[in-house]
């Protein structure tokens, strides 16, 4: 896990530096808060034009739970990395790539178990269903 979020913040840095290099040389002079409005702004956006009609897919065929997970993985993913920062930053704690693994972990963990029992429970409802409809 360390590894990746080297690698991850080694990347940022470099396209950081690539579009710092890209306003200094084509004398934007844009300042480092106009840079962010527009580099997050625009990533924002194309994130949006990319994943909305894919979630609109998704929830037209019933997949709801998929969206579900990807919006709460997300959300894990940040509240676990602010947890270790905050540690980091108060002192109350070490900030270890384990624990981030570790409590990621524990979520997709318990997602199958509960994957698991909600699919076994569709099962049997639908089986059930399945024998009314035919008595009927």
């Amino acid at each position: 896990m360390r590894d990746i979020i080297f690698t991850f913040t080694t990347w940022v840095a470099r396209l950081h530096e690539s579009i710092i290099g890209i306003n200094d040389d084509g004398q934007y002079n844009l300042s480092d808060k106009q840079l962010h409005f527009w580099v997050i702004g625009l990533f924002g956006m194309a994130l949006i034009l990319i994943i909305q009609p894919i979630f609109k897919g998704l929830a037209k065929n019933g997949f709801t739970l998929v969206i579900t997970w990807i919006y709460v993985f997300t959300l894990v993913l940040v509240v676990t990395f602010a947890i270790e920062i905050g540690q980091w930053y108060t002192g109350t704690g070490v900030m270890e790539s384990e624990d981030i693994a570790y409590g990621i972990t524990g979520f997709l963990v318990l997602f199958v178990i509960y994957a698991l029992i909600r699919a076994t429970f569709l099962t049997i409802r639908n089986m059930l269903k399945k024998k009314e409809a035919e008595e009927s």
